[in-house]
């Protein structure tokens, strides 16, 4: 197309520019929150897992030291008490075991992640650990 002057009408491309530009922060923006948001999901997972390996160590401590105190062995009880509280926590699992007098707890849980799913990361774990000495009792001191 030519104008009055002859000379061939220019199309202005000045926008273009800043609109790739503009897409490219928008992703940056979007990428930065995703890990934010999911890296919060991962914070969260590790902070119930390691709750839920306390709450099973102190369990654990607790029920062994209530059957030594009736006079008999602890380990079982303090074992499966630790199983069962792991057992009532949602989306951890866990393992326990008991070695002089130390009951050590192992427990992961998991997330659901909300932007990383978009890349097939549909879940972040996170773990945790605790123990607890099975103190003796009574005559035992």
């Amino acid at each position: 197309m030519t104008g009055r002057s002859g000379v061939r009408a220019r199309r202005d491309e000045r926008g273009l520019a800043v609109s790739v530009f503009v897409l490219a922060i928008l992703a940056a923006l979007v990428a930065t929150a995703g890990l934010v948001i999911d890296g919060g999901q991962k914070v969260t997972a590790a902070s119930q897992a390691e709750a839920a390996a306390d709450g099973a160590a102190r369990a654990a401590a607790n029920a062994a030291a209530t059957q030594r105190l009736a006079g008999r062995d602890g380990a079982g009880a303090g074992v499966l008490a630790a199983k069962a509280y792991l057992a009532g926590q949602p989306n951890v699992k866990g393992s326990v075991r008991l070695a002089g007098g130390v009951v050590r707890v192992d427990a992961s849980a998991t997330a659901p992640t909300i932007f990383l799913s978009a890349i097939g990361v549909g879940e972040v774990t996170g773990t945790g650990s605790a123990t607890a000495s099975v103190v003796p009792t009574g005559r035992e001191r």
